[in-house]
């Protein structure tokens, strides 16, 4: 209370004080004081000043920890160690699914939600309600938010945008990202452990994980996620949770099964995987089930134009289209060669790489291309080309073009028919498919459907800029280094313009002029599958440049992923909604491939040791599993 405030309050005089007002109260409180300091023993008095004394410097020397502390709670950060790398100290994890019945309110909210809102850009008020909802993440999470930021095509984002204070939040934790390699493997370590920890306890021995009903889903019931992430657990180092899934393949897996597979998927997660398992190893084992499983597929190839069939049972011997029609996809019998060929190379019977050699040569001869661009479709029965018109980087074409390449790489860089393929093609997509956006100017791939071009880009293209990467790196031309970094801009704007740092499955770039944003995303393509495709490209880029904006992209990819994607119980989800910070949706399903890839390119991305895993040794297949580059005179 001031002294001067006094109306309305009691008066109160201490006995013996005189007057008794205020400060003569003071007075006598410090003389009493006195008298009795003075009152004490030489040593009393002595002990009370050491106790002070050593009271202020503990103060002093414990001040940084506490101002740190502080700063590091406000900003919802910790470290939790010193080899750690600082993550949010309360991470988004997903609840523990709600029993069966009836939807939970959140879910019913967020379906409603869903059906109301349409495209977020279509209106101001929902781009106002979006920028409040950017705006409240921001300042939890403290990370750089890049959403509508100006991008110089000509020079890739850098880590922190002018006109950010000094020690914001975000400009730390751009500076924290710099932090040594081996906080970043461990993280991805941890999130491999987390994800095992589902499948081993809710699938094990099953082909997928579903994390949030706690059980698991069958496609082709051969343990499949198991199989497709062997070898990421040798790179990682994660040897007993290697030796478990050894003992699995040895005692359980078995193909004698009555049991329909598609060939294309089976090739790359279980036939690729057990080959890069035994390479990496060199434990015969996997040699064995790679030449079991390799054997087995081959009926689907007894078609009359040869062009393969697109699913075979492995217990019967029998192979055939789909129910619905009688063609195959282009990439599907396009992306298996690297497989079938290494397993010839290494079981000495040429069978398998004649199957596969007599596609190439089949295709490289069809008419149909535009400009080395290839339909989506083909014929099993008359091998042409079918549902023309189309023309795509995307879902059903775009591991053909992969495969061009790393054939030709594969195989020492010989075959100039596969090279001659690449290179019409990648001039295709640079004549008919690469356009900007508008307003910032984004390169991207679209598509080309009976001569009008279609600014649609699926994630999956995100694999270009680092097979672009990869061809300059073994001489090819230098513009596709160039590209390859435009594009990778791109795909990580795929990511940053969205809400909750994710990328969905399809994004439509705008091209008019005018537009105040690069990326639209459409309701029924807002997902997200946990896919590799873009983390796989920043592993070329930084292999390639050794740009470490690349790993700090990186970073906050797999960051995201433990926000939104992780499930308390073990195991990470795909989502529905990359749009909703607040309710994702969960989609209840991992896919292998986020065992078998995408935890796999971050490992290598953050690591800075060439040899693990030298791209001047082994080629990766579509599925992510390293296979030997054959030696020049094989």
């Amino acid at each position: 209370m001031h002294p001067g405030s006094r109306q309305g309050y009691v008066s109160i005089s201490f006995v013996g004080q005189g007057s008794g007002n205020y400060n003569n109260s003071k007075q006598w409180r410090r003389q009493s004081c006195w008298r009795k300091w003075k009152q004490l023993s030489r040593l009393q008095r002595s002990l009370i000043l050491f106790t002070l004394v050593l009271l202020f410097i503990c103060g002093i020397a414990s001040y940084p920890t506490v101002t740190e502390q502080f700063r590091g709670l406000t900003d919802g950060e910790q470290d939790t160690d010193t080899n750690s790398v600082l993550r949010p100290i309360t991470p988004h994890v997903l609840p523990e699914p709600v029993k069966q019945g009836h939807p939970s309110l959140p879910e019913q909210l967020s379906q409603n939600r869903l059906q109301r809102n349409g495209n977020t850009s279509d209106t101001a008020v929902e781009d106002k309600a979006a920028d409040n909802k950017k705006k409240k993440n921001r300042e939890e999470e403290g990370f750089v938010s890049w959403r509508g930021a100006v991008i110089d095509t000509d020079k890739a984002t850098e880590s922190i945008k002018d006109g950010e204070k000094e020690d914001s939040p975000a400009k730390q934790e751009v500076k924290l990202s710099k932090e040594p390699e081996a906080g970043w493997l461990k993280a991805v370590q941890e999130a491999f452990r987390h994800a095992w920890k589902g499948y081993k306890d809710f699938a094990w021995g099953h082909d997928e994980l579903r994390p949030i009903s706690k059980s698991y889903n069958e496609w082709f019931g051969l343990g499949l996620t198991l199989i497709d992430a062997l070898d990421t657990m040798w790179i990682l180092g994660l040897k007993e949770e290697f030796e478990e899934a050894k003992a699995w393949v040895a005692t359980e897996l078995t193909f004698n099964k009555n049991v329909d597979v598609n060939l294309f998927e089976s090739t790359i997660r279980i036939l690729g995987g057990l080959l890069s398992t035994y390479h990496l190893t060199g434990d015969t084992l996997f040699l064995d089930r790679a030449k079991d499983i390799g054997s087995r597929l081959m009926p689907a190839f007894n078609t009359p134009s040869r062009i393969p069939y697109s699913d075979v049972n492995i217990g019967k011997g029998t192979a055939h289209p789909p129910r619905w029609t009688s063609d195959s996809t282009v990439a599907e019998v396009t992306s298996i060669q690297l497989e079938f060929k290494e397993l010839s190379r290494l079981t000495q019977e040429p069978q398998y790489e004649a199957a596969v050699a007599e596609i190439m040569n089949h295709v490289h001869k069809l008419d149909g291309k535009v400009d080395g661009l290839v339909p989506m479709f083909i014929n099993t029965n008359n091998g042409q080309f079918t549902h023309q018109g189309i023309y795509t980087l995307g879902a059903r074409a775009d591991s053909y073009y992969e495969y061009l390449l790393k054939q030709w790489i594969q195989g020492g860089k010989k075959d100039n028919q596969l090279l001659e393929d690449y290179l019409q093609a990648i001039e295709g997509v640079k004549k008919n498919l690469l356009q900007k956006s508008s307003p910032n100017g984004l390169t991207f791939v679209g598509e080309l459907s009976h001569g009008q071009f279609s600014p649609k880009m699926d994630h999956l293209v995100c694999f270009l800029p680092g097979t672009l990467a990869l061809g300059a790196h073994n001489g090819l031309p230098a513009d596709h280094m160039d590209l390859a970094k435009q594009l990778m801009e791109t795909c990580y704007q795929m990511y940053v313009q969205m809400e909750t740092g994710l990328s969905p499955e399809i994004v439509h770039f705008n091209m008019h002029q005018g537009s105040t944003r690069d990326i639209d995303v459409k309701l029924a393509d807002r997902h997200n599958l946990l896919r590799p495709e873009t983390v796989e490209s920043l592993f070329y880029l930084y292999r390639f440049t050794k740009d470490r904006k690349y790993q700090d992209w990186g970073w906050e990819i797999l960051q995201k992923f433990n926000k939104y994607t992780k499930v308390s119980s073990g195991g990470y989800t795909s989502i529905n909604n990359v749009r909703d910070p607040d309710y994702p949706s969960p989609r209840d399903k991992m896919e292998s491939f986020f065992l078998g890839e995408t935890l796999k390119y971050l490992y290598l991305l953050f690591s800075d040791d060439p040899n693990l895993i030298s791209l001047d040794q082994y080629v990766f297949n579509t599925e992510a599993h390293p296979l030997p580059i054959w030696p020049s005179a094989a």
